[in-house]
């Protein structure tokens, strides 16, 4: 198998992870996530409309003809979490010593680079 393939593979698999694992918290109310959507302004109609979301982007990604769909919507929903945590939340959220914002730093770079691939794939068929 290309190496390249792997790659990509590779980072279906990580987005799509981190986003399931997410859900979890958003949909039980954790205290994390409640504190983060009441914070913005969101609570809770955000929190289960992002938990949505990433849910779609997670299935979508794991897909092969639809990952680069995924991977868009997974894009865009970490720019809006990377740019929330700069300018709202910090960095670190409830002592969580900044995972959160990695988690989001990380999906964004997977799926930034399923959406490279993706388009570099199209561009190349007759």
């Amino acid at each position: 198998m290309n190496p390249k393939n792997v790659l990509l593979w590779v980072c279906r698999t990580i987005a799509a992870a981190i986003l399931l694992q997410t859900l979890y918290f958003k949909f039980t109310g954790a205290p994390e996530s409640v504190y983060i959507f009441s914070k913005v302004g969101m609570e809770p109609e955000g929190r289960y409309a992002t938990g949505i979301a990433e849910l779609v982007a997670a299935i979508l990604l794991v897909i092969p003809a639809t990952s680069f769909f995924g991977a868009l919507l997974a894009f865009f929903i970490m720019i809006g979490a990377i740019a929330t945590h700069v300018m709202i939340l910090g960095i670190e959220v409830e002592g969580d010593k900044g995972l959160l914002f990695a988690y989001a730093i990380i999906v964004a770079i997977t799926s930034g680079y399923v959406i490279v691939r993706s388009t570099k794939k199209k561009r190349r068929q007759p």
